[in-house]
């Protein structure tokens, strides 16, 4: 499989980030789960409460020789609305909120010249959060494979659905 870097990235609901980044060659592994918070080992149903200080993310195991973390990054802030605090769509809370998680100082240098060089494209100051990664609180097996597992499902139907269509036309990639 050659040399792999993680990068996790919370983006609103992580099943729309998980989804969407199904899309792209290079992605190795991705897996939804919890970080940023204080609470050791959190259930979903606890960081739903808003009281754990997680954000729900996707960690995002990727192949640097395929696809760079830049291309990550732009993926990512296609996905999303950067310049909302702790909201997404409908899904509202810190849960939610916009973060992105490194591991080493490289990648912390990479992602601050990238948002630095799109600060112009937004009317908004990007309010996404970037900071090192304490822990990762892999996310209970229901959430994995999501969108696969529940297209019918009306979450699934009415948001995933067309955030997937947008990203394929920015993209260019084929349905």
């Amino acid at each position: 499989m050659g040399e792999t870097k993680k990068i996790y990235l919370g983006a609103g609901c992580f099943w729309c980030t998980e989804a969407v980044f199904k899309l792209f060659p290079g992605i190795k592994k991705i897996t939804p789960g919890y970080a940023g918070g204080h609470v050791k080992n959190p259930t979903y149903k606890e960081v739903c409460s808003g009281k754990t200080g997680h954000a729900e993310v996707a960690m995002i195991e990727y192949s640097p020789s395929e696809i760079t973390l830049e291309k990550l990054l732009q993926i990512y802030f296609a996905m999303h609305d950067p310049t909302s605090k702790n909201k997404q769509g409908a899904d509202v809370g810190e849960q939610y909120r916009s973060i992105i998680l490194y591991e080493d100082d490289p990648e912390k240098g990479v992602i601050d010249e990238y948002i630095k060089k799109i600060v112009p494209e937004f009317k908004k100051p990007i309010l996404t959060e970037v900071r090192k990664l304490d822990e990762f609180y892999e996310a209970e097996d229901y959430h994995k494979n999501y969108y696969e597992n529940n297209r019918f499902q009306p979450y699934c139907m009415f948001v995933i659905g067309p955030k997937l269509s947008k990203i394929r036309k920015e993209f260019g990639i084929k349905a």
